[in-house]
């Protein structure tokens, strides 16, 4: 088979595809059985049409926002993701971010290599604790529960809006999503994207959120209103914010750049060698399964179905 890559990924995790032929980003794809695609690749009519053996689209990543799922479905295409391996290294950053923003590790940082910092004493440079503190987490699947685990074993009480209340994970609370914003210290975004969680967070929501609380979001940037947390950043309606996902990716608004209680960094929830690997690995696992006819061995998103 044919494989295309729509971006440079590790070659030593694609070994076991011994016997095929794996198309660099560059190479025509034209014949190519299956295209091994990012976040940042749109899979829509107009790619499929140029691929007209295409079988297989394999999702680098848990989310799959970027593939047409029903262009798919209707050209017989599957579709299948990595969940597992991103579970453990979102969750990780997620929580670094809380810590950064709470501490104002990142902001300190700058003021003391520009020499703006305050002088150092006891009064001076205090950010907030997490222990004790509540996390709401939005979208209690298993990068949420990740993330809770580490907030449970740092003192924090966790509430949670989901779809379904869990009946697995009996130390969180659930509660409604208006509940959620008024009592938490810190939310965190862990939810898939779809059309109808766009703007999620926007000004009504900010306005509910406690003017100590910060906005933690791994999920997708679609998720906030960006140009409504601006506002609420600069206003103080809410204390800060930690962004790994942005509503305009590659592009980060100018004004989140100048926020001193805003720390950014540039979608890296899986962004660990050891975790390049592991997704390596899964999408060798989908395409192996795929070639075998094990449907039941994938990480389907869309099942194997005849082409319309």
């Amino acid at each position: 088979m044919q494989i295309a890559f729509t971006t440079t990924l590790p070659s030593e995790g694609f070994k076991r595809l011994k016997g095929h032929t794996l198309l660099p980003v560059d190479a025509d794809r034209t014949h190519a059985e299956v295209l091994v695609s990012t976040f940042d690749f749109p899979v829509n009519q107009a790619l499929l049409d140029s691929m007209p053996q295409l079988q297989l689209v394999t999702n680098f990543g848990v989310g799959y926002n970027n593939v047409d799922l029903e262009a798919c479905r209707r050209r017989g295409v599957v579709v299948t993701n990595t969940p597992n391996p991103v579970i453990e290294p979102t969750a990780e950053l997620a929580f670094a971010l809380m810590i950064c923003v709470a501490r104002r590790t990142a902001e300190l940082d700058r003021r003391l290599r520009a020499g703006t910092a305050e002088p150092m004493g006891v009064m001076n440079n205090l950010g907030h604790t997490l222990y004790g503190k509540t996390l709401g987490i939005i979208g209690m699947g298993n990068i949420g529960s990740a993330l809770a685990r580490r907030a449970e074993a740092c003192g924090m009480h966790i509430i949670y809006h989901n779809r379904h209340p869990r009946t697995d994970y009996p130390s969180a609370r659930y509660v409604e999503q208006e509940e959620l914003l008024r009592t938490s210290d810190f939310v965190s975004l862990n939810l898939p994207y779809t059309p109808d969680v766009h703007h999620l967070i926007s000004t009504r929501e900010l306005a509910m959120m406690r003017p100590t609380a910060y906005l933690i979001n791994t999920a997708r940037g679609a998720h906030v209103d960006e140009q409504a947390l601006i506002q609420a950043l600069r206003k103080g309606t809410i204390a800060g914010a930690a962004l790994d996902v942005y509503e305009h990716e590659p592009h980060i608004a100018d004004e989140l750049l100048q926020l001193d209680n805003v720390v950014l960094s540039p979608h890296v929830g899986t962004g660990t060698m050891e975790d390049r690997l592991k997704m390596c690995e899964n999408i060798c696992d989908n395409i192996i399964a795929f070639e075998q006819g094990q449907f039941e061995k994938m990480n389907l998103v869309t099942p194997p179905s005849p082409p319309q």
